[in-house]
């Protein structure tokens, strides 16, 4: 599936709905559609589920009125205000099954094709929790812990603040890729549905797409002792809104030596709103970078991100000290260090294109892993990032290609490197970054249909996924007659059964 057809801009989402995803995570819409699609859905998923188990991958051609679901326009608009109009969809899907009685999940985030786990503060990827049935507390529904996107680390004991994703049949809630959630206890005699779909963004913001009438970040006034992430929230508004570096921190209120003092305060929620106070002040705040360094491996990880996007608020007199910070042994620092490169954008992109040539392969990993998430600043890398796809680090190599697509059309020059990759390299996940990549670079890929052809074989589904949609997206009648070659040899018949055949 891909949102291609034109949408009214009254089923986008507002500034108030973006903002509360941006912040919460999660955004709940329900499908405007008959009841009894809903029921049909449910019906179907439960007699096909209990004669052939659980239909994973296949539920949507087993049950093809999913797809009026996720056409329907109010959920196109609000997954096209989030991820771009030229949104698709995961061949992974799964129809979970809560069944009578159960004990529930322990809250836990999915990785993002079944291998290395990579998370992404800006929503490149999200998933849609769907019921087909009524999904009252007591039936089981989804639980989140909104806000926790930002997150590697639960913060909150047991499920305090859990937020149960409870509606009508037909309800939907979009969620950030990387939001902590599980399924609740059922305490009724019925199964409860709730079918997972993934989504992926294809092209790098170039302006809001959603129906923006303010597009400035707007801090909104918080209780003192609600946590607060208003530079990272900031920074992911601004990407979302297509500004490239973000726009320039906000005039900050109040002393900048209270807040440097703040950040060694012996209670973390204080230290974290000094950190995010710091972030307001940007450039001006520079004396207040190596105090902000020594935030990143604080032992209370909203005072690590917070500080994080201080430093990227600050930008270029933080870059050398965050460079160092790439070749320290603590594994979450470094990873911190490159999250506030990727929110400093253009003035980091040098540093870290020379970081891709370090001896230490875990400075190298930081280095490609932020230069993949700055996106269209990140083109001067180009060639030494082309360098590096032979690099031993298989991390290293998932990331390269990463960051040629989020670059798009202009990672051009990258292709025949990514045709490679995709040819050759053992490691099925930098393929699959590969096949993906070759898809956002789109049309000037061309060169790459015979070896996407011959991926379509490739042993894993999802690389033959990611290799469907750049022949799609290519779109020359070379890349067209290799795509229906495929799928009319993998075509499904999603009638045929044990009790009918032919």
């Amino acid at each position: 599936m891909q949102a291609n057809s034109r949408l009214n801009e009254s089923n986008k989402l507002t500034d108030a709905q973006m903002r509360d995803f941006i912040v919460n995570g999660h955004l709940t819409i329900k499908a405007d559609l008959p009841r009894s699609v809903h029921e049909t859905i449910y019906r179907k998923t439960q007699e096909y589920t209990a004669k052939e188990g659980n239909l994973g991958n296949n539920i949507l051609p087993r049950v093809p009125e999913l797809q009026a679901v996720f056409e329907e326009p109010t959920v196109r608009g609000a997954f096209t205000s989030i991820l771009g109009e030229n949104y698709v969809m995961h061949s992974h899907r799964h129809p979970h099954q809560n069944r009578p009685h159960s004990d529930g999940q322990g809250f836990h985030k999915d990785s993002y094709w079944g291998y290395q786990k990579v998370r992404h503060h800006r929503p490149r990827w999200a998933m849609a929790f769907y019921y087909p049935q009524d999904s009252p507390l007591e039936i089981g529904p989804s639980a989140v812990l909104p806000g926790t996107q930002y997150y590697d680390t639960r913060i909150t004991k047991d499920n305090d603040g859990e937020l149960a994703l409870s509606g009508e049949a037909g309800t939907l809630t979009i969620i950030h890729f990387d939001l902590w959630h599980r399924a609740m206890a059922n305490q009724t005699d019925k199964t409860r549905y709730m079918m997972k779909f993934q989504f992926i963004r294809m092209d790098a913001p170039q302006a809001p797409e959603w129906n923006v009438t303010d597009p400035d970040w707007k801090l909104e006034d918080s209780d003192r002792e609600t946590l607060t992430h208003q530079g990272t929230w900031r920074h992911v508004w601004n990407w979302m809104a297509g500004e490239s570096n973000g726009q320039a921190a906000q005039a900050a209120n109040g002393n900048l030596t209270k807040h440097i003092a703040g950040l060694s305060d012996d209670d973390g929620a204080v230290r974290s709103r000094a950190a995010d106070g710091l972030g307001m002040f940007g450039e001006s705040a520079a004396e207040a970078v190596p105090h902000l360094i020594q935030g990143l491996c604080d032992v209370y990880e909203p005072v690590r991100l917070n500080a994080a996007y201080a430093l990227g608020a600050i930008g270029a007199p933080a870059v050398s000290q965050l460079i160092e910070v790439l070749g320290v042994e603590d594994q979450i620092m470094r990873r911190m260090a490159a999250y506030a490169l990727t929110a400093v954008g253009a003035p980091a992109v040098p540093a870290l294109s020379e970081a891709l040539q370090h001896t230490e392969e875990t400075v190298r990993i930081e280095a490609a892993y932020a230069l993949a998430q700055i996106g269209d600043a990140a083109e001067p890398a180009i060639p030494a990032l082309m360098e590096r796809t032979k690099d031993d680090n298989v991390e290293v190599r998932r990331y390269l290609p990463e960051a040629f697509g989020s670059l798009g059309p202009i990672a051009a020059p990258a292709v025949p490197v990514l045709i490679d990759m995709l040819d050759n390299d053992d490691d099925k996940q930098a393929r699959f970054e590969a096949a993906l990549a070759l898809a956002q670079i789109g049309p000037a890929a061309s060169d790459a249909v015979p070896v996407l052809a011959k991926a379509l074989w490739d042993e894993d589904r999802y690389v033959r996924d990611n290799t469907i949609h750049a022949l799609k997206r290519i779109d020359t009648p070379e890349a067209e007659s290799a795509l229906f070659d495929y799928l009319l040899m993998a075509r499904w018949c999603p009638i045929t059964s044990r009790e009918s055949t032919h």
